[in-house]
């Protein structure tokens, strides 16, 4: 027979990947759950910790727990996508919002970062992603201007990266990218619908042309329950 927190278990997540319990709402409490299933506070905890585990809720401490979007966006590590690519091919429709474009000098933190001069001239671009109705990717670009020449408000809208490999004709080559759980700013609050959340997954990218020229540093901040992360990796065999 199966055990009493398992049989819990499975018919949250029932409840959940049917949309009885939606995305965003509040599980009901630990005493009401264990008024509803008729069992022990343990019980109930040991069937919230294995929702956690897997993806389906998320504890707020002081609140409870929240429900998570559990059909969430595959986001490529090892590849190196635009997100009007990686929009189209999850077949949703994206939207950008400019919130910033201008041409900056850089201080300690980006002529570490980007390897550049104090002298030189960067693009600092700040993007908004919405899918749907909800705001859920805030995007720092910085770019250097030598090699990025020209940005508007439409190429920042549409795809930098179409702009620059199409108009300028420069081929970008890989990036390496640092993935990390960060306490969400207040920056991060302003601009992103995180509702509950106070946490977000950042991405910094350190973008290399095709002659390893460092030329762009990103740091791509998102909302934790809307994307899985996802690589592939082959083992090598010694021969």
């Amino acid at each position: 027979m199966e055990n009493k927190y398992l049989s819990i278990y499975h018919d949250l997540v029932n409840k959940i990947e049917n949309n009885d319990i939606k995305a965003n709402d509040m599980l009901p409490s630990e005493n009401e759950l264990v008024t509803a299933y008729e069992t022990s506070r343990e019980t109930v905890r040991k069937a919230l910790n294995l929702l956690s585990q897997n993806g389906y809720i998320q504890k707020i401490k002081g609140k409870g727990s929240i429900v998570l979007e559990t059909k969430r966006f595959n986001f490529p590590i090892s590849g190196l996508v635009s997100f009007k690519e990686l929009a189209q091919k999850m077949g949703r429709e994206p939207k950008t919002i400019v919130e910033e474009l201008t041409v900056i000098k850089p201080d300690l933190f980006l002529t570490t970062h980007l390897d550049t001069d104090e002298d030189d001239e960067i693009w600092k671009v700040m993007r908004v992603r919405q899918i749907g109705s909800e705001r859920i990717i805030l995007d720092k670009d910085f770019f250097k201007k030598k090699y990025v020449t020209d940005l508007t408000i439409k190429i920042c809208e549409d795809s930098i990266y179409e702009y620059i490999e199409h108009g300028l004709g420069l081929k970008i080559g890989y990036a390496k990218k640092v993935i990390s759980v960060q306490e969400a700013t207040e920056e991060d609050r302003s601009y992103l619908d995180l509702g509950a959340y106070n946490m977000v997954v950042v991405v910094e990218n350190y973008v290399c042309l095709n002659d390893t020229t460092l030329f762009q540093y990103t740091e791509s901040r998102h909302r934790p329950d809307k994307f899985k992360f996802v690589d592939f990796a082959r083992r090598i065999h010694n021969t």
